[in-house]
């Protein structure tokens, strides 16, 4: 697929992009760059790519806005958690961190929240060390793409043993831009040995312009370190959404991570995790409601690299309309992971004929001492649990949404983040109140 758009991006930001006096991120995002052009666009003709069309975002030809857009007036920004909750967050405009908007308290000893434009200019040799660590962009057209244009997003590290009680939310607002934009956030985590925190990415709309968003995020996770790692993908339904999530987990780490998806015309979330230390775990759970014409695809890998350790992955599905969905999970068990215990499952509700889903769960076993499952179910609301409501008086529309509701609560239940869990309901009150009239 062509990449004309993105080497005019290139051409016109490659001057503005920070960091321009540090000889290794040149070498780096022109590395990256020659790798995406040499690749292009990933096409369907790609299996990891066979049920997803990147061609709208082509045709769409956005821009690129190497300024912030401080002028933009904006009040507050939304959140997630309640009001009287204590947390951290940062809230980025069209890509570009709004220090108006964002808020920090005190941080424990060890602990560090900020934004990838400030560690270039205050630590660059830590970077150094950790950007890329993570995020293999030989056959990531789109990882490529983020190291080469990548502008800012944000950076959290722990010290040992520092556990940050407190949420940290990120919020990136699109749309408010003149015309179509593209940005390309660049998110590190890097947790040390038994550090802690729960992490949770909002991404939303404030104007009605389209976007598309092309996010990178490597989290390293240290022996013993835990990060809860939650999102709401909620963008406008005009816009496009990529996101490439790596993971390397440590012996006795976890990474227990969950995203809902209800917005964007197209959106993809990329999700690798490497169980690299005996005990490692990994949960990794999402939930999508989509319909009209959106395309929602979740793609996940995980690879289980040592013995004894363990991941659970659910994914549920609401698609209506002419929507469509994908779900591609792969669990790899290496030959010395024995003892390894892996399960994954997709469950979908189709609300509608012309509704769709591809699913695609695989297992790859090289180990023979082993524990693993997977499967995938699709079909409409059971009609016998409708059947039981209506014949207590339910309004069959209240009985519907009472039963989607039921079916991804399940999910959002197993969330660990307080105050969180409601929003997520909201989001799906919300879209069930969206939904045409014969529900």
């Amino acid at each position: 697929m062509s990449t004309e758009t993105f080497t005019e991006h290139y051409g016109a930001l490659r001057d503005a992009l920070p960091g321009q006096d540090l000889p290794w991120l040149s070498r780096l995002r022109a590395d990256a760059f020659a790798r995406f052009s040499e690749a292009g666009l990933p096409t369907p003709r790609q299996e990891s790519w066979k049920y997803t069309s990147l061609r709208p975002i082509e045709k769409a030809g956005f821009g690129a806005d190497g300024a912030p857009r401080a002028c933009i007036s904006i009040d507050r920004a939304p959140s997630l958690l309640p009001s009287a909750s204590e947390h951290h967050r940062l809230v980025f405009v069209d890509g570009h961190h709004r220090g108006d908007l964002s808020t920090v308290g005190p941080l424990p000893a060890g602990a560090e929240l900020t934004t990838l434009r400030k560690i270039l200019g205050r630590d660059p040799a830590w970077l150094e060390a950790h950007l890329g660590a993570r995020a293999q962009d030989d056959s990531q057209a789109l990882v490529a793409l983020n190291t080469a244009m990548m502008m800012n997003g944000f950076v959290l590290r722990l010290a040992k043993g520092t556990v940050l009680h407190d949420p940290i939310e990120i919020v990136h607002l699109g749309g408010a831009g003149e015309g179509p934009l593209a940005y390309h956030p660049r998110n590190l985590v890097v947790l040390e040995a038994g550090s802690q925190a729960t992490l949770i990415e909002h991404y939303t709309h404030v104007g009605r312009q389209p976007y598309y968003t092309n996010s990178g995020t490597e989290v390293t996770l240290a022996e013993g370190a835990a990060l809860h790692h939650y999102k709401l993908q909620a963008d406008a339904l005009n816009a496009f959404h990529t996101a490439t999530v790596h993971a390397e987990v440590a012996a006795g780490a976890l990474y227990d991570a969950f995203g809902m998806t209800t917005g964007a015309r197209l959106s993809r979330n990329e999700v690798a995790v490497r169980l690299a230390g005996e005990e490692a775990n990994c949960h990794l759970n999402g939930a999508y409601l989509v319909r009209g014409e959106q395309h929602v695809d979740n793609t996940t890998r995980i690879d289980h690299l040592v013995p004894n350790t363990a991941c659970s992955e659910i994914f549920k599905g609401v698609i209506d309309d002419s929507a469509r969905a994908v779900f591609q999970g792969k669990i790899t068990v290496h030959r010395d992971a024995q003892h390894t215990n892996g399960h994954q499952l997709s469950k979908v509700l189709l609300l509608s004929d012309k509704a769709e889903i591809d699913a695609k769960p695989e297992l790859e076993i090289y180990a023979d001492d082993v524990a693993c499952s997977h499967g995938a179910t699709a079909g409409d609301l059971d009609h016998n649990a409708l059947f039981y409501l209506r014949a207590r008086g339910i309004p069959e529309k209240a009985a519907r949404a009472m039963l989607i509701e039921a079916f991804l609560a399940e999910s959002v239940h197993n969330i660990a983040a307080q105050g969180l869990c409601p929003a997520l309901m909201s989001s799906i009150g919300h879209w069930l109140a969206g939904r045409r009239g014969d529900l």
